[in-house]
């Protein structure tokens, strides 16, 4: 327990809990601040996840998965009694610092990490061009290889010309299901 009993302000701190049961941790943490009455010391409990698209079996899903495995991110004010009420949340390990002092998050990593776990769609990240030569990694025509012909960052797909029969044939794939060579 800290032996300061000083505050030391309104800054977001990071808790490190059992990895897996981050939601878990939060929701016994929100509880707990609820029924012993710490809403004007403990604000905000936050896990960082982030929305991702995937590719099964050649249909696109958009998950959210953990920015930071393991750990979740409490603003509050550090006093004696705000740091029992979080160290003392079953599966809480103990805060992100230095001892039994922890340490606040900078304002622009905060910041930063604020800005992209609130984007509402995933952006789609397309590092293919024209004229790329790619190998296809889902899909019926996985493991053939095909040059790119055409790009639709808009909409995450791109038409890739595989040799089939003697000829090049387009195929239209989503960008995660290309590889490029």
């Amino acid at each position: 327990m800290p032996k300061q009993t000083t505050q030391y302000g309104r800054n977001w701190y990071v808790i490190h809990t059992y990895a897996g049961y981050e939601d878990a941790v939060a929701r016994a943490l929100k509880q707990r601040i609820e029924s012993l009455g710490m809403e004007d010391k403990i604000f905000q409990v936050l896990v960082p996840k982030e929305k991702r698209i995937e590719v099964k079996s050649g249909k696109r899903r958009v998950v959210e998965e953990n920015v930071y495995p393991g750990y979740v991110l409490v603003e509050m004010i550090v006093t004696d009694d705000s740091w029992y009420v979080v160290r003392n949340t079953p599966r809480v390990t103990g805060f992100v610092g230095a001892g039994t002092t922890p340490t606040p998050l900078i304002k622009e990593e905060i910041d930063s990490l604020l800005k992209r776990i609130g984007a509402e769609e995933p952006e789609y990240k397309i590092d293919t061009k024209v004229g790329d030569t790619v190998r296809i990694a889902d899909g019926p025509f996985r493991d053939m290889d095909g040059k790119v012909s055409d790009v639709d960052e808009a909409r995450g797909k791109v038409k890739v010309l595989v040799n089939m029969f003697g000829r090049d044939t387009p195929v239209e794939l989503d960008f995660l299901q290309v590889k490029k060579l």
